[in-house]
């Protein structure tokens, strides 16, 4: 299992309740598709650069997932079938750097 960043534009035309069925669906695909999802944050509706599918204005929302790497194209797949999200891009989550501890100053003797 691997961690990704899994990023979606959905259509605007729904309300919020719209949005949140829109939102439950895709986890619970992740889910039946054996994956697990550490983190969902909503972003809100943004305004596109240029229309997709004749819409000016998306729902974003940005999800931490774990999956096999062999469910991804699959995942895709659901995803670009779905008619509710317009675009979708996935990433791969590196392990983030453990940062040096900071220098110990050097003590003065006197």
């Amino acid at each position: 299992m691997r961690k990704y960043e899994l990023f979606c534009l959905l259509k605007s035309s729904f309300d919020i309740e719209g949005n949140d069925q829109v939102i439950s669906t895709i986890e619970k695909n992740i889910e039946n598709f054996g994956g697990k999802i550490l983190e969902t944050n909503k972003a809100g509706r943004k305004r596109l650069a240029y229309e997709i599918d004749k819409n000016r204005d998306s729902f974003c929302v940005v999800y931490n997932i774990e999956i096999a790497p062999d469910k991804i194209k699959e995942l895709k797949r659901y995803l670009k079938l779905n008619d509710n999200v317009l675009r979708e891009y996935v990433s791969v989550l590196k392990p983030a750097k453990a940062t040096k501890p900071a220098p110990k100053e050097a003590v003065a003797h006197e």
